[in-house]
């Protein structure tokens, strides 16, 4: 199984959590952010670094965009642009214009009708349709760290 495919696999097996803010436990719940960590302690071992407590706003008021320096440092950033998504690609999105990015997905589905997965309050890990309206949010894309990509 390529590695892509193993990365929305494991991300499929997340669905159906519930959502808990900033927990990373499939089945028990989970976050945006707690998604990614458990995709990728199954796909990479331990996690590079400790999770510092964060707040709903994700650093909002100071308008600090800690997430995305935090995707920095530990997945490959990728171009946004023209070439299309991958399976297994990690996006970051922009809620709100003018807001810090605070949420994250893996993309699942790009032929037929392109698909991520997420944490979302109060739907907990569900696959959702990347439509219109949530392209527009992404702000970046990136890859796990595998020598396969």
């Amino acid at each position: 199984m390529s590695d892509r495919k193993r990365i929305v696999e494991i991300a499929r097996s997340w669905i159906g959590t519930p959502y808990r803010h900033q927990a990373a436990c499939r089945g028990a719940g989970a976050d945006c952010l707690g998604l990614v960590r458990g995709v990728w302690r199954e796909l990479l071992g331990a996690e590079p670094e400790a999770v510092p407590a964060y707040s709903m706003d994700w650093s909002e008021p100071q308008g600090e965009e800690r997430l995305w320096a935090a995707a920095k440092r530990h997945l490959h950033s990728v171009v946004l642009g023209e070439l299309a998504f991958d399976p297994g690609d990690v996006v970051l999105f922009r809620m709100r214009s003018g807001s810090v990015a605070k949420h994250l997905g893996i993309i699942a589905e790009t032929k037929h009708s392109s698909s991520f997965v997420h944490a979302y309050a109060n739907h907990g890990v569900v696959e959702s349709p990347l439509s219109a309206p949530w392209k527009t949010r992404i702000v970046a894309r990136f890859k796990f760290p595998m020598e396969n990509f």
